[in-house]
């Protein structure tokens, strides 16, 4: 007796069974294959990683376009130089600056007001943004306080800093510190409360004690966002700077920007934003940098 093949054909709602003949399917019956997948530019597929290469390429192109844009309007533009000089003007007076006015100085002491402040601010904000992401009494207590303060602006404190500290060293550094150091709080707190629950509940159903919870497990999970948390921070010691230099200040990039604002010296006034520009891209790589080594097994090719 010969045998048959059953296959199931849809019609609206039902399925019907028909009977083919036994042997091979005819390939006019058979599934039609499906069409291969179109294959993307590997640079435009989803959190794909890249080569080495191309990424410094990218980086490369897009560090350059705007400087190119930059001559292109400069040269061609119309603009007076007064107000838009050239990158090579820029250039040439940033040389000048450095061999002739003391900018590797301004530099120096910028760049010891920005890291004090920010590590005052560090040191106060990532334990008690600890204990606001972890005890809800805590974060009761204090985030209303601190949620109300960020919303101040830094440079509305230069008066009472300068009455209270007075117009030396410590009124720059205070003024930075307020301007970092709530935003920082409150983003260590985030990134605390972000730590799976699910960790926490399994250390405590093994006994861990209060302690325990926050130096085994919670600080831990917390350290990769923590590192990110200061990097962005860095960034923003960096914008508050000039504000800082404006508390009676005689040396320091911000202040030789406002000094150069004074005189219509727009050359100065771009060399001093790109070279704070550079400084604070220099720190962002070595917070990369520092990241990628604490935390390797974050950087592993899936």
């Amino acid at each position: 007796m010969s045998s048959s093949h059953v296959i199931t054909v849809p019609v609206s709602d039902a399925a019907i069974p028909v009977v083919l003949p036994a042997g091979p399917v005819s390939p006019a019956l058979a599934a039609p294959p499906s069409p291969p997948p179109r294959r993307r530019p590997r640079w435009l597929t989803v959190r794909a990683p890249i080569s080495r290469r191309a990424y410094w390429v990218l980086a490369a192109v897009g560090l350059l376009t705007p400087l190119l844009v930059w001559a292109a309007f400069a040269a061609f533009g119309g603009m007076d130089p007064t107000f838009l000089p050239s990158p090579a003007a820029v250039v040439a007076k940033a040389w000048l600056w450095a061999t002739e006015s003391g900018l590797l100085e301004d530099a120096g002491i910028s760049i010891y007001r920005v890291v004090t402040g920010f590590l005052i601010s560090a040191v106060i904000a990532l334990p008690l943004g600890l204990l606001i992401g972890t005890f809800r009494s805590v974060q009761a207590l204090l985030e209303p306080l601190t949620d109300f303060i960020r919303y101040m602006p830094a440079v509305a404190f230069i008066p009472l800093v300068m009455l209270w500290i007075g117009i030396d060293e410590g009124s720059k550094i205070a003024i930075i510190f307020i301007g970092t150091f709530f935003q920082m709080v409150l983003m260590v707190a985030e990134d605390v409360r972000r730590v799976p629950a699910a960790q926490v509940e399994a250390a405590q159903t093994m006994g861990a004690n209060r302690r325990e919870l926050i130096e085994k497990v919670i600080l831990p999970s917390a350290k990769p966002a923590l590192v990110d948390t200061l990097r962005i921070t860095m960034g923003w010691a960096w914008t508050y700077l000039v504000v800082a230099e404006l508390v009676a200040a005689n040396s320091g990039l911000g202040y030789a920007i406002l000094r150069a604002q004074r005189f219509l010296q727009t050359d100065t006034i771009f060399a001093g934003i790109i070279v704070i520009g550079l400084i604070g891209l220099a720190t962002d790589q070595l917070f990369r940098l520092a990241h990628r080594k604490a935390f390797p097994w974050l950087y592993l090719k899936g």
